[in-house]
């Protein structure tokens, strides 16, 4: 079995025209690869650039610049034929399930919808046991597919979107903040079916997600991004238990914690002051400087790169750079 990663991007961009001589830089130099069977959670705050990266690595939406492989081909240079045939096994699962449905079709049309494009299955009769399967499979009952979505509650589509991700046998889906538009109670159910469906059929994921709590439990590793950066990667337990950004450790910082000694504790970190700036015209610098507790007069002119500081630890900070130098003395 090959150790070479599933995924892979490099130096990403993608920037949006907006206005004369004028673009909006959603994504800015984003890199990271994912191995076969992880899930990488992708984590910042609406407008950060995350689900923009997940639309280019399926070509959803053109990249600017950057490189993009998936199990080792280059998908920028894959012709629109190619492409196709690629995207049986990339996927997506949309944020919202009330419009990423079409309303007048029926649920096993909706699932089935994709087998008819890629031409699979013999039969009518064999499509649609295979709808049946799929149903089942997201725990749907298979007369659900006479049905049409509006008859469903938000919990209920979303499974629906998943059983037609499912329909191709993908190795790899793009979950875009498939819990967010869904009750609290209905989060956990949706998280724990994708994991036992990663379990099940060998699935990678990218989990995008504006929230670390949620992201907490189904990923191998996490990215945090901000203003179409990445400023910090690392294993799950190790962004949990060790955030070195400080953005992480504010975002962190933001997840409610029931327990009041918890909440009253003297290690509880600051919080972020200002709003987000716009990436029409990003800070100079480090372009979290302008929020940042830990600010240094360095970081309003020099941006910080992307390094690792332990062992699979990466984060783009010169607090963390300082600690480095201060080990290896």
């Amino acid at each position: 079995m090959t150790n070479s990663p599933l995924v892979e991007i490099k130096d990403l961009k993608k920037y949006f025209p907006a206005g004369k001589n004028q673009f909006v830089r959603a994504v800015d130099g984003v890199s990271f690869a994912i191995q076969r069977g992880e899930t990488l959670g992708l984590v910042g705050e609406s407008g950060c650039g995350k689900t923009t990266v997940g639309r280019c690595l399926l070509r959803l939406i053109e990249p600017t610049s950057g490189e993009i492989r998936f199990d080792g081909k280059d998908l920028l240079a894959l012709g629109r034929s190619e492409m196709r045939a690629m995207r049986r096994r990339m996927q997506i699962v949309f944020q919202d399930p009330y419009s990423s449905l079409n309303p007048r079709m029926k649920v096993g049309d909706i699932v089935g919808e994709p087998l008819i494009i890629h031409s699979i299955g013999n039969s009518k009769s064999e499509r649609q046991e295979r709808v049946n399967e799929l149903l089942r499979v997201v725990g749907l009952d298979p007369d659900y597919a006479h049905r049409y979505p509006h008859q469903f509650s938000g919990g209920q589509r979303q499974r629906i979107g998943i059983a037609r991700a499912l329909a191709l046998n993908p190795d790899f889906i793009v979950a875009d903040e498939p819990v967010s538009a869904l009750d609290v109670s209905v989060q956990a159910q949706v998280v724990n079916l994708l994991q036992d469906l990663q379990e099940q059929f060998g699935l990678t994921y990218l989990f995008i997600s504006h929230g670390l709590a949620v992201v907490k439990h189904i990923s191998t590793r996490v990215g945090v991004m901000y203003l179409g950066k990445l400023v910090e990667l690392a294993p799950a337990e190790e962004i949990y238990r060790r955030p070195l950004h400080p953005y992480t450790q504010a975002l962190l910082a933001a997840i409610p914690n029931p327990d009041p000694e918890a909440r009253d504790s003297e290690h509880k970190p600051r919080r972020l002051g200002g709003d987000v700036p716009t990436p029409l015209n990003p800070p100079s610098g480090c372009r979290f400087h302008t929020r940042c507790p830990h600010v240094m007069e360095r970081c309003k002119t020099e941006e910080p790169q992307f390094v690792q500081i332990e062992t699979g630890h990466f984060s783009a900070c010169f607090l963390n750079e300082v600690s480095v130098k201060s080990r290896s003395a």
